[in-house]
């Protein structure tokens, strides 16, 4: 039953919730809010264009209030936006943002869906967005998904309207659900969609607006609202304990990577949603008025719906159990069904309230986290009746494993316990999220199962069948294998079961920038995921490098240990970029994958496996100084860039810093939104401006506007002003204007040519104003534009000097862009002319 959801396609994007492996533990107040849910056949999907754009007023007061399936589409996972808890950016803060907004549902109560599209970065313009997001495929995706949802209203967060006023990619995704609704129930759109799926035709199409898009409060005030609902959203729950505002409060704070963690809220709230296409309904409270979303939706659901709705209006909150006859007898009614849409759906859900009414506990747990295709693993099996319901454990299945027995009756609060062994095939794919499978291009994702777009998560590799009995009635459950233990500083934890190689390696520094043609030691460590691992590992580079070791030999004796190798790699004698890849060579396999682990107590810990490779630069660059202090920000990976190039980087605590403190450092590094983030800097800015006075370079990274307490008028010794303006466009074009500034040419020559192979943008939110003491050093612009020079501000300040900079070096450096380096390397070395010990860069 390993496929079992791939192959329920219909099944599959009905439920298809977080697969978080915590066992949901239901109260009866839950069971009752299940069964409202089970009695109301009808659809709602929000559409936006990434992770928090989602309003969880809305899900939650659709899936709560409402109780109808609710589900969120967001065109990307978010993998261009920033980080603000760690390190991870492009595809591994993709991952991250993917499990924040499962959580989120987790929350409020919706499902979850993505398309194919990558976010490669902020976009002007929705003409650039589906341009870059290939619009068919991207437009395909989202038909294909409201084929597989099927809902009967659609919400856009955005205006499809007003393309260029906002983030092309918000427009992009309202633009994209309009045309969708007019495709959707078109059999010459995307034909070959109609082998797994059906036509469907949502009966309403909304715009999710407010005052913002009106531009003030008072202009919203006097539009014209003949076309639009208003939703009071403020609801409370009394078997919750919470009002809606609460509940959306709450799942937006799982989007921590953005900084959303935030105050809960109360009290009514209104939210208004404009009608697009379809009929408006005559009670704008009701977007579900005229469509039937009872059981005589579905032919022959008469009689199911007598059973349920009973079984709601006189549910027994103290024994749940006494109710589960007619929950049986549902459930017999509902598996002969025609209607296949519904019937998997509402199986689902009727299963997990059997379940859940009797206390049933079932469960798969793996005693390892992982194997390796070819291993065998045992499987604990946990099964228990928590009711006096008379149930039987008939059987369980685990891929070609079996247990079957004579039915063994379960008794109340006596679990049965048993090991299976599963025999991994050797054919087994690895689990990573299959987005990441192969490599895609700036704008799209590429997979090969068209069945499974639009999941947010890869299926569990193996999943365990429990066929029980209920007085000669069958169900069969199906659990995905998981992996439960503890810690003692954490408790009772759960894991995904995961199929990984027999060995993963990767380099310490993932950019290795050479200044000549000195050999440098390259180590990798080898990470051995079965005992007694025995193997060669070579070093795969281009024409240019000369390694010399052909291969290393190595032994591992335990799972989970290291080893590290050390090659010697000499780069190529002229200038130069490429790449390589430690090859693993264990009994005629190879090898090549990075082991990544996502970990963070909000979310579920991820492991990624990417292809496991280091950039090598060959470039001519020189520097002054040696040490560096770096405050951190965010989160960026700056200070490993620096010390690659050469330079000691010092972390320094903001509380330690203190007259004087700084003078050791040949330059002080504020990391990206440091101001925004470290409250303490407000209390000591005039330090790190007395250390530029007495002779240090202060260099602070961007911050964005509009999100810090105090006025940015004492962010600089001057008056700056920072704006949201932002350079999008990697190949923008770039003017130097202070050709003959020293940061432009010492110790490095700075030309057009530094500015070529940057990766998704120049830079954000760019001071526009700011005192004639500063500087500008670059004009940028992206096409159609008018020119910013706010891009590199520098300014002396008694004896050092003050730089301001909105560069994207956070994104620049750690992808080893060359001119990216010789440009902080200039900035840093700002006004040390007279410093006779310019150094050629060897690296680490």
């Amino acid at each position: 039953m390993r496929y079992f959801l791939a192959l329920c396609i219909g099944l599959f994007f009905g439920l298809h919730t977080a697969l978080t492996q915590v066992p949901k533990k239901s109260t009866s107040s839950d069971i009752y809010h299940s069964l409202q849910k089970l009695n109301f056949l009808g659809s709602a999907l929000y559409i936006a264009a990434h992770p928090d754009d989602e309003n969880t007023r809305l899900i939650s007061y659709f899936s709560n209030e409402v109780k109808a399936r609710t589900g969120y589409l967001s065109i990307t996972r978010g993998d261009g936006g920033q980080n603000l808890i760690g390190s991870e950016l492009r595809e591994l803060l993709g991952v991250l943002r993917t499990e924040e907004l499962l959580a989120a549902r987790g929350v409020d109560g919706g499902e979850q869906f993505f398309t194919r599209a990558n976010d490669f970065g902020y976009s002007k313009h929705p003409d650039e967005t589906l341009k870059i997001w290939d619009k068919k495929a991207v437009l395909g995706d989202v038909v294909w998904v409201l084929r597989n949802f099927k809902p009967d209203v659609i919400v856009n967060r955005f205006d499809h309207r007003t393309p260029g006023s906002t983030h092309g990619h918000h427009t992009s995704s309202a633009m994209l659900s309009v045309e969708a609704f007019d495709l959707v129930n078109d059999q010459n759109a995307y034909p070959e969609q109609l082998d797994k799926v059906s036509l469907w035709q949502p009966k309403r199409l909304f715009f999710n607006t407010s005052w913002w898009f009106y531009g003030s409060p008072e202009n919203f005030e006097k539009a014209d609202k003949s076309k639009m609902m208003n939703l009071d959203v403020g609801v409370y729950y009394p078997m919750k304990g919470l009002s809606n505002n609460e509940i959306a409060s709450i799942a937006s704070s799982q989007h921590l990577s953005q900084g959303f963690g935030r105050m809960s809220d109360r009290g009514s709230q209104d939210e208004y949603i404009e009608l697009l296409s379809g009929d408006l309904p005559n009670d704008t409270s009701n977007i579900f008025e005229g469509i039937d979303t009872s059981w005589s939706r579905i032919k022959g659901g008469e009689a199911i719906g007598k059973i349920l709705v009973s079984v709601e209006e006189n549910f027994d909150f103290v024994n749940p159990s006494k109710h589960l006859p007619e929950l049986l007898e549902a459930h017999k009614l509902l598996a002969t069904l025609e209607d296949d849409h519904w019937k998997q759906i509402k199986l689902k859900e009727l299963q997990d309230i059997i379940l859940t009414v009797c206390g049933l506990y079932l469960e798969a747990s793996s005693e390892v986290s992982n194997a390796y295709p070819g291993s065998t693993v045992k499987i604990n099996i946990e099964v228990l009746n928590r009711s006096n319901a008379p149930i039987s454990f008939n059987s369980v299945s685990l891929a070609s494993n079996s247990f079957n027995q004579n039915k063994i009756l379960l008794a109340n609060n006596q679990k049965k316990n048993l090991v299976l062994d599963l025999k991994i095939p050797e054919t087994e794919q690895y689990t990573s999220p299959y987005w990441l499978t192969e490599k895609g291009s700036l704008g799209m994702y590429k997979v090969n199962q068209p069945e499974i777009i639009g999941s947010p998560e890869t299926i569990p590799p193996f999943h365990a069948s429990f066929e029980l009995g209920f007085d000669g009635y069958s169900i069969k459950i199906e659990k995905p294998v998981i992996h439960r233990y503890s810690k003692p500083d954490k408790g009772e934890l759960y894991e995904p079961f995961e199929i990984i190689p027999e060995a993963t390696a990767k380099f310490s520094d993932k950019v290795l920038i050479f200044a000549d043609r000195t050999p440098r030691k390259i180590p990798v460590t080898i990470t051995a995921h079965k005992n007694g691992l025995k193997g060669n590992v070579k070093l795969g580079h281009n024409n240019g490098c000369v390694v010399d070791e052909e291969f290393i030999e190595f032994e591992i004796a335990n799972k989970g240990d290291e080893k590290t190798l050390v090659f010697t790699l000499t780069p190529p004698s002229q200038e130069d970029e490429s790449t390589i890849t430690p090859i693993i060579r264990i009994d005629g396999k190879e090898l090549d994958r990075e082991l990544i682990e996502i970990a963070y107590d909000h979310i579920p810990t991820q492991t990624v496996l990417l292809p496991s490779e280091a950039k090598v630069v060959r470039l001519n660059i020189k520097k002054v100084g040696e040490h560096i202090g770096y405050i951190m920000g965010a989160g960026d990976e700056v200070p490993e860039s620096l010390e690659q190039i050469g330079y000691t980087v010092h972390l320094i605590d903001p509380a330690d810093i203190e007259s004087g403190s700084l003078n050791k450092y040949d330059a002080v590094v504020t990391g990206i939104r440091a101001y925004n983030v470290v409250e303490e800097l407000k209390f000591k800015q005039r330090f790190l401006l007395e250390y530029v006075e007495q002779g240090g370079n202060l260099i602070v990274q961007y911050n964005t506007a509009g999100r810090r307490d105090a006025s940015f008028n004492d962010l600089a010794p001057y008056p700056l002003k920072l704006s949201r303006d932002r350079i999008t466009n990697e190949d923008s074009d770039v003017k130097i204007i202070a050709s003959d500034h020293s940061v432009i040419n010492f110790p490095n020559a700075i030309s057009n040519s530094d500015f070529e192979g940057w990766v998704q943008e120049r830079g954000l939110y760019f001071p526009d104003e700011w005192d004639p003491k500063f500087t500008p050093i670059l004009q940028m612009n992206d096409k159609g534009e008018s020119p910013t020079n706010g891009a590199l501000l520098v300014a002396p300040y008694g004896k050092g000097n003050y730089i301001y900079t909105g560069i994207s070096f956070f994104r620049e450096l750690p992808a080893g862009v060359s001119g990216a380096y010789k440009i902080f390397a200039n900035i840093l070395s700002l006004g040390k002319e007279q410093i006779d010990n310019t150094t050629d860069i060897k690296g680490k």
